[in-house]
This record gives structure tokens, C-alpha cells and sequence, in this order.
């Protein structure tokens, strides 16, 4: 079973599309795919589970979709938090806060201090998260050390940039599930993802499921992961 899955939840627009319906009740229905993956997460005993929310590309999408997409970001803070938080899961947000409206950054503060000590499945969101920003934003504060004095850049190591990115503290993903049939990784945990093993389902994000997860997670199994030796081995 894998710790931690990440996913990039792709095909809202092309669901709706096909459909004859407006793209936001492709969104509409991928906050439902959400819910139920979180719950099957959940059931499946996955520690880890971090979803690619909202990219630092996506900002150039046009501006009634993007306030859509916020709205409906505050909606699932406001309706949902709770109800995870009596779910014992545990709520983190990664990406660049610096620039978003107050009132959503203090959502975020305050859905991560309710659900600080659960001990459940960890949901990660990457909200407004590029990881060419984000290991941009641990370089400059592993430079800003070594021109004050207190970092030596013979001291630089894997470790000690993985402990200045976004996902300190997380085990690096065993498994990444894109949806929507695309084969890349779109700038998501780029750094995380170097032993990452990748599935790309061909259903888009509104139609993913439980059993979708599931099959996911038995492809993962089937694989022998050797890390750069010759036996199959854990991370």
C-alpha cells in the first residue's frame, strides 16, 4: 500500500464539455470526485494524500472561471473542514500564500490549526503551488543563509532542501494518479516525485472513484520500485 498519493485532478472542463454543460459543473462535480476520494483514502489506510487544487498557471485562465474556482475553494473550507476534522484527518495547504486575499489565507491558517493534532490521513492541497517556485523559494532561503554567516554551502545537501520545500515533514509520493488521459506532471512536486511511480487514467477527474483509486493503487502493487539497484525494494 502505498504512504502517500498525490494526484492531479484533470478533466473537469472536457467532462462538462462533452456533456453540453458549462465548465463549472465539471468543477462542481470534481469537489464531489474529491469528497469521495478523500473517504476512500481514508478506508484504504493511505497516510498521505495531497491533490493539486489550483496551479500557479492557472491564474491566466479566464477571470469568472478562476473567481468560480475560488468561490468554490471557500465553499468546501466552509461545508467540508469540519466534518473532516471529526474524520480525524489532518488538513495542510502548500503553495505560495504571499499575494492571495486575507480572508482566504486566514481559511487556510484556521482549517490547519482545527486539524493540527488529528492523527489520520493527512490531506495535502496544493492551492496557487508550482514546484519550480517552490524549490525557487528554498534556494533563496538557503542563500539568504549562506550570505548572512550561518550556512556553510559545503553543508548544502538533498535532505537539507527537501527540509526548505513546502512538504517538509511529508514522505516524498509512492504513487502520482493523473486524471484526464494527459501523460506529464505539470510543475507538481517535481523535486518529490524523483521515485515517484506515475499512473495516468484515461477517465476524467469528475468520473474518478473509490474503485478508481483502487485500481490505481493495484497497478502500484504489480511494480517492482528498486530505487536504482537491482532488487525490488521499499523506499
Amino acid at each position: 500500500m502505498p504512504a502517500h498519493v498525490a494526484i492531479i485532478m484533470d478533466g473537469n472542463g472536457r467532462w462538462a464539455t462533452q456533456r453540453g454543460l458549462p465548465r463549472s459543473a465539471g468543477h462542481r462535480q470534481g469537489v464531489e470526485a474529491l469528497r469521495r476520494t478523500v473517504r476512500a483514502a481514508s478506508d484504504m489506510g493511505i497516510s498521505v494524500l495531497t491533490l493539486y487544487s489550483f496551479s500557479t498557471e492557472n491564474w491566466s485562465r479566464p477571470q469568472a472561471e478562476v473567481r468560480f474556482l475560488l468561490e468554490l475553494l471557500r465553499r468546501f473550507i466552509r461545508t467540508d473542514v469540519a466534518d473532516l476534522h471529526k474524520s480525524n484527518v489532518r488538513i495542510m495547504i502548500i503553495g505560495d500564500r504571499d499575494g492571495l486575499e486575507r480572508s482566504l489565507r486566514t481559511m487556510f491558517e484556521e482549517a490547519e490549526a482545527l486539524t493540527r493534532a488529528n492523527s489520520g490521513l493527512r490531506l495535502v492541497i496544493a492551492f496557487n503551488y508550482g514546484s519550480r517556485q517552490e524549490i525557487t523559494r528554498a534556494v533563496k532561503a538557503l542563500a539568504g543563509k549562506v550570505a548572512e554567516g550561518s550556512l556553510s554551502p559545503a553543508d548544502i545537501t538533498p535532505d537539507l532542501i527537501g527540509r526548505h520545500l513546502d512538504t517538509a515533514g511529508l514522505p516524498d509520493p509512492d504513487l502520482l494518479i493523473r486524471t484526464g488521459g494527459e501523460q506529464r506532471i505539470s510543475n507538481y512536486l517535481l523535486w518529490q516525485c524523483a521515485y515517484t511511480e506515475f499512473v495516468f487514467l484515461p477517465e476524467y477527474w469528475p468520473e474518478f472513484d473509490a474503485q478508481s483509486l483502487a485500481r490505481a493503487v493495484d497497478t502500484f502493487r504489480a511494480r517492482d520500485r528498486r530505487f536504482g539497484g537491482l532488487k525490488a525494494q521499499t523506499a
